[in-house]
């Protein structure tokens, strides 16, 4: 029980990687590789801020402010030095990571007697559950501390996709979707395109960013390696989303970026709790991605000679 709270939970925080990735990768077409920086820019700030005494939520808002500024310069890298998309992301990636390793000074901050959201969460959830380190959940003993942290990371997801949501319902967000859409429509009507896509590109890598802090402080450490992969998983976050909820509502995407999300991270537990090796999961990802990129493509095909031959 305690593996699938700890599943769940990490499934949590890398859902707002996920919202991140389908806001540049979805609503703008824009291939941004700032994302394997970005979130361990938000560990790298927050751990070093956390350390030094600052309390975690200002630590958490201060990392998430930090990758807002990655996905600026890559947006202005882009909208305003006319470099290619995939190209303004892999600048600003690979100074990230010297960005980061000055950040933090070393390659790795341990956070184990630094006080993090996690214990906040904890001491806040000491009142319902008591203090005794274990808990009854349907019929299972568990960690308190787990299960606060699980509460906690999904009351602050949820808070996250319901702004998220309602700020794609205002003017401005409207108008960032348009520019994803419909580009020369929006320039017709006299709004900046390159300014929409800065501002989108920002929104985004701060979610990354966000959810780089809330794991770093999850799993009691940052390490400057820990971004790694991590585009694909985002990927693999609504792809897989995507596959399951369909729909062109905003709503839905967002709902299936979170379920494709926890859904990915219960398969890899699964995985690793029946023997895969941990230095195959990069493999096992980029695999899954994949499949689900191809798959609905040919159970479409397949369909569609089926009903062909059908009317034949």
């Amino acid at each position: 029980m305690n593996l699938l709270l700890g599943s769940l939970t990490i499934g949590l925080i890398l859902s707002l990687l996920g919202l991140g990735v389908y806001i540049s990768f979805k609503i703008f077409s824009f291939a941004d590789m700032t994302a394997d920086g970005s979130i361990t820019l938000g560990g790298a700030v927050a751990a070093v801020l956390l350390v030094s005494g600052v309390s975690p939520v200002a630590a958490t808002l201060t990392a998430t402010g930090a990758g807002l500024l990655a996905g600026l310069v890559t947006g202005l890298l882009h909208t305003r030095c006319r470099i290619h998309p995939l190209l303004s992301g892999i600048l600003t990636m690979t100074a990230l990571y010297s960005v980061n390793l000055r950040v933090m000074g070393k390659s790795n901050i341990s956070l184990m007697s630094t006080q993090t959201l996690a214990d906040t969460a904890e001491q806040l959830c000491t009142p319902f559950f008591g203090t005794g380190g274990n808990v009854l959940l349907l019929g299972w003993q568990v960690a308190t501390r787990d299960l606060s942290v699980l509460l906690a990371t999904l009351l602050l997801v949820l808070l996250t996709c319901l702004l998220l949501y309602l700020f794609f319902r205002t003017n401005l967000g409207t108008t960032m979707r348009a520019t994803g859409d419909n580009p020369q429509m929006v320039r017709a009507q006299g709004t900046d395109t390159g300014l929409m896509i800065t501002l989108g590109l920002a929104l985004s890598n701060g979610l990354i960013a966000l959810s780089g802090a809330l794991l770093t402080q999850y799993q009691g450490f940052s390490d400057v390696q820990m971004g790694i992969g991590m585009l694909v998983w985002g990927l693999a976050s609504v792809i897989i989303g995507e596959s399951l909820v369909r729909g062109g509502r905003l709503g839905l995407a967002i709902c299936g970026v979170l379920i494709g999300s926890l859904l990915f991270r219960l398969l890899v537990a699964i995985a690793l709790r029946f023997g895969l090796n941990p230095n195959d999961l990069k493999l096992i990802t980029a695999l899954c991605v994949f499949g689900a990129l191809v798959l609905p493509g040919w159970l479409s095909s397949l369909t569609s000679r089926n009903m062909g031959g059908r009317h034949a």
